[in-house]
């Protein structure tokens, strides 16, 4: 018989929905590493009783250790450079900051700190 022209009937067919792919937000990636390393051996364990697989548990086990993991909280390292033009210590009179969520703020360089960091908390904190 030739394989091309198999004649045999098919008594059943299933479709097997497998779902969509699932995102895990940061928090339960965050939760269920913490959950993973708080005892020797259960990675296994944690991984199946989330339905994960192992793999993606030591990959976000991996990122949690490079610091990869979760939300960059609070404020990130700055540096101040000079205008185009403007020879560095004239005393620059403007400040830009940029935010670990990507916002830009350019503030004069007299601006008050508090008033500055309740603004930016605000803002960061919108969706």
């Amino acid at each position: 018989m030739d394989s091309l022209t198999d004649t045999r009937l098919i008594s059943r067919l299933d479709v097997v929905d497998t779902g969509r792919r699932r995102r895990w937000a940061d928090a339960a990636k965050l939760r269920i590493v913490e959950e993973s390393l708080s005892a020797p051996r259960l990675v296994s364990a944690t991984a199946r009783r989330h339905g994960i697989s192992n793999q993606l548990l030591f990959a976000w086990r991996k990122a949690y250790r490079e610091g990869r993991l979760g939300i960059v909280a609070g404020f990130v390292p700055a540096t101040i450079a000079p205008e185009p033009g403007e020879a560095a210590g004239s005393g620059c009179g403007r400040l830009e900051i940029v935010s670990a969520n990507g916002l830009r703020f350019i503030v004069d360089g007299a601006v008050d700190v508090a008033a500055l960091a309740r603004i930016m908390r605000g803002l960061e904190a919108l969706p």
